[in-house]
């Protein structure tokens, strides 16, 4: 396996927590790992302490010089919209052939490289693409992510279904508590994430604290890495 697509079923979810458990875990089993959040959405440029590419830059060891922001997140746009539209915005559109290509060229520069998408599976890239177009052109399998909140089942359900249909490969679903004390019960909202798909089910309790990627369970077992 040259990689691994992260993704989810809506955004602000937990991908990125994902990504850097994963880049912290391999680095630390002494494995190495490459990783892009090629497209990141609603950002200051002029401070990005804190921001999903400064979360994964610290996870792979990295300084967060603008070199390396270039190379993790090279698509950057201000509006917190779908890319399609916060490239819109500022006169642009996405280059969809260059996304592929910067990402093509992380998969045979490394052993192994993670690609975080943005929002969900189905959010749009431009006019005609999705990220699941995106997830489909790597050839790569997902890990989709998904909250605790209710509603959660349905929209866990509806994402795997409709990336089958389009002939994805799934590795596992990671069900990422989410926040506040107002949503069903975790661990039965696990075991009915289990008892609706075909697929491995990870829980991943909510984690306190900084840098919280540093405390995630073991991931590299469950998905054979």
């Amino acid at each position: 396996m040259k990689g691994l697509f992260i993704t989810a079923t809506g955004t602000e979810i937990g991908k990125t927590m994902i990504t850097a458990s994963l880049c912290h875990q391999m680095r630390q089993a002494g494995k190495a790992a490459a990783a892009l959040k090629p497209i990141i959405s609603g950002i200051d440029e002029a401070n990005m302490i804190g921001t999903d590419t400064a979360i994964i830059a610290e996870s792979l060891g990295l300084e967060l010089t603008a070199a390396t922001l270039e190379a993790i997140s090279p698509y950057r746009y201000k509006a917190p919209l779908a890319p399609s539209m916060a490239a819109k915005l500022e006169g642009k559109s996405l280059d969809y052939q260059a996304l592929l290509r910067t990402c093509r060229a992380a998969l045979e520069a490394n052993p192994f490289s993670l690609i975080e998408g943005v929002g969900g599976s189905f959010v749009p890239l431009t006019d005609k693409k999705l990220v699941a177009n995106w997830i489909a052109d790597l050839g790569l399998a997902s890990v989709v992510v998904a909250g605790s909140y209710l509603g959660t089942l349905s929209h866990i359900t509806a994402t795997l279904e409709a990336m089958q249909a389009r002939s994805l490969s799934v590795a596992a679903v990671v069900v990422s508590e989410s926040a506040g004390k107002d949503h069903p019960d975790f661990a039965e909202t696990v075991r009915q994430a289990r008892t609706w798909t075909d697929v491995p089910v990870i829980a991943l309790p909510r984690i306190a604290g900084e840098a919280p990627w540093r405390r995630a369970p073991d991931l590299l077992g469950i998905l054979g890495l």
